[in-house]
């Protein structure tokens, strides 16, 4: 189980990006962060595995308080959290399968790394984990040459790769079509399902977030102000979260795409027929 307890975080600007937060995340829960641009969703994620070093609070995974811990024992707690990034995060120039193995970085010697021979039973999982992702045939493939959704998969395996407790996985669709980014979402919550994985998945895009998580909270000025399940997120829970006017014109915009995927799936059945 992971439990934040009065996590807060305040830069020496003085801003507060995170206010007292406190959350327990069970054993294979999918918990989605949602809130407007600046309400602190990173930054919580980033405190957990302190890659933001929090100001006040505890962030315990299992029994133990990653916030107390000094920077040998900090890296090996981190390998049982797995990060997955918007921006993918994968070296261009290596394979997908070397960037898969760059999970295992911190289990194998230095020279092992520098030298990319990692042990026969690491490089057998790699591939389980690319057949799991879909992305087999394009095991010996550079980063750069894959589409966006691709990247975000070798991420997800990546990740897996370190045989994770926790999953962290901020904004994973924001760079990606709807098709696309509900393709990765049904992806992460199988496999969070089939493993018993805990995740923590910072979203901006509320229905999805409704489609796919077990649990949402809202944050606001880095204050939680929602907490519950899916069908609890109503009209007035939203306005909360992202105030009126940001809310009315996030449901203007998402009418806006629905609509245009509609068009697009006519004038492509137009064109078929």
């Amino acid at each position: 189980m992971l439990r934040l307890s009065g996590l807060s975080k305040t830069y020496k600007t003085g801003d507060a990006a995170l206010s007292a937060v406190s959350l327990d995340v069970p054993k294979g829960q999918i918990l989605g962060l949602i809130g407007p641009s600046g309400a602190g969703k990173s930054t919580l994620i980033r405190c957990i595995n302190r890659l933001v070093e929090p100001t006040a609070g505890e962030v315990r995974l299992g029994e133990i308080d990653l916030v107390t811990l000094g920077s040998a024992d900090l890296r090996r707690q981190r390998r049982r959290i797995g990060m997955i990034f918007q921006e993918y995060a994968l070296v261009e120039r290596l394979t997908v399968m070397e960037n898969v193995l760059s999970g295992r970085l911190g289990y194998v010697s230095f020279w092992r790394s520098w030298l990319r021979r990692y042990p026969g039973q690491d490089i057998r999982r790699a591939y389980e984990l690319l057949d799991r992702v879909g992305l087999l045939e394009h095991a010996d493939k550079r980063a750069d040459a894959l589409s966006g959704g691709q990247r975000q998969r070798v991420g997800i395996a990546r990740a897996l790769a370190q045989e994770p407790e926790l999953l962290l996985v901020d904004e994973p669709t924001a760079s990606l079509d709807p098709k696309t980014s509900r393709q990765i979402m049904r992806l992460l919550t199988e496999i969070c399902a089939e493993r018993g994985l805990p995740a923590i998945v910072n979203i901006h895009d509320v229905p999805l977030a409704q489609q796919f998580m077990q649990r949402i909270v809202g944050l606001r000025a880095g204050r939680v102000v929602f907490d519950g399940a899916p069908d609890q997120l109503t009209e007035s829970a939203l306005t909360e979260i992202y105030g009126a006017e940001d809310w009315n014109a996030m449901r203007k915009g998402d009418e806006e795409q629905a609509e245009a995927e509609a068009d697009a799936a006519r004038r492509l059945a137009q064109v078929s027929s």
